[in-house]
């Protein structure tokens, strides 16, 4: 009698040793999955992503490693057909975009510093384009930013001109073969910069001899072209920072600026202004903005002392662009807002105003006591 296993063609007997392999893993996958399941179930409602934001927060991470690479593969390269190794440079050249799988794969992309930053700039452009927007009161005036841009303070004008440009970059992709535009902190752009060459480094795990050292090599420098490229200071939240900074708005002038900059749909604006007026970071302003309870934000607006129709602009244009905000109970408690001294705003922020490493270490310390 035949051996059946002796009997098999080595393509079989591969496809026979692939799929017990598969078998093996099957149940831990599987284990892995019910965790996940669990976990989402318990999961509460209010911390749970909804689609939209869900759908925008993938699609931004894809899109972002995606340009990365492809900006990547194109000139490095570019390098190695310079360093005659055009083999290498075909291969490089590749439609195959792997970077973010593999990313994925090993857990590189859960790091949380990437992922607040993304989860806030996609909260805030979906806010942004769900704002209803105001005309001016004066048909014949322009609205904030685009009468901003025309303003006889040179600074100003160069600043809201700036963040207008900044606009329009953060949502059209950088073109080909130029260095990808992330828009991210520097250092976390390093970080993603890095990652990704380490990804593509990874696709070539068959390079044998001394080509590998042409391969890194070509990377790195490929790599380090992208860093060099990258200037903070041009991102969208450093370009609002500079225009509330330019405008200087005194007290009377603030509620003003900050009830237009919703009118005109500019929450970068928004944000700034109240970042600046705290001496916050722009993430913290943006976190208290984006924050569906509201109660912090309120704080803030007493804090720098908008008055009961300002806040009420304010909370209005944002509960009717987000569902999550809840207008009637907004309306319901406008009352105890307003009373609130201003002082007394400023006393109870206090502790939000520290440094946002030293809050976190607190809060880590905190729990680390607990248990």
């Amino acid at each position: 009698m035949s051996n059946e296993c002796g009997d098999m063609d080595d393509g079989a007997h591969w496809g026979v040793t692939a799929l017990l392999a598969r078998a093996a893993t099957a149940d831990a996958r599987a284990e892995d999955r019910l965790h996940v399941a669990v976990a989402d179930f318990f999961l509460d409602d209010t911390a749970r992503l909804d689609d939209r934001t869900r759908i925008a927060l993938a699609a931004t991470l894809g899109d972002l490693i995606q340009a990365v690479e492809r900006a990547l593969r194109h000139h490095a390269a570019r390098l190695l057909v310079a360093r005659d190794a055009a083999t290498l440079a075909t291969a490089m050249e590749g439609d195959d975009a792997s970077a973010f799988q593999r990313l994925a794969a090993a857990g590189m992309l859960r790091d949380p510093e990437l992922m607040r930053e993304l989860l806030g700039r996609v909260r805030q452009d979906l806010l942004t384009d769900a704002l209803a927007g105001e005309s001016p009161e004066d048909p014949d005036q322009p609205s904030l930013l685009p009468r901003l841009t025309a303003a006889p303070d040179t600074v100003i004008a160069g600043s809201a001109a700036a963040l207008l440009t900044a606009e329009s970059r953060r949502r059209i992709p950088a073109a080909p073969g130029q260095p990808a535009a992330t828009d991210l902190p520097a250092e976390l752009h390093h970080r993603v910069i890095w990652w990704v060459a380490a990804a593509l480094r990874d696709g070539f795990v068959d390079v044998v001899d001394d080509s590998h050292v042409v391969l890194d090599r070509a990377l790195v420098d490929a790599a380090l072209r992208s860093i060099a490229a990258h200037d903070e200071g041009d991102r969208l939240e450093a370009t609002a920072l500079r225009l509330a900074s330019a405008l200087d708005p005194q007290a009377q002038e603030l509620a003003v600026l900050l009830v237009e900059a919703l009118a005109d749909r500019r929450l970068s604006l928004f944000i700034a202004l109240l970042a600046r007026a705290l001496g916050l970071e722009y993430a913290d302003a943006r976190e208290i903005v984006l924050d569906t309870d509201g109660e912090r934000l309120w704080l803030v607006l007493r804090a720098l002392e908008l008055d009961r129709a300002a806040i009420a602009r304010i909370g209005l244009a944002l509960c009717d662009a987000d569902p999550a905000r809840n207008v009637d109970r907004f309306a319901d408690g406008i009352d105890d807002i307003v009373a609130i001294a201003p002082a007394t705003a400023r006393h109870a922020l206090a502790p939000l105003l520290l440094h946002r490493d030293y809050r976190a270490a607190l809060v880590a310390l905190g729990r680390g006591t607990r248990r």
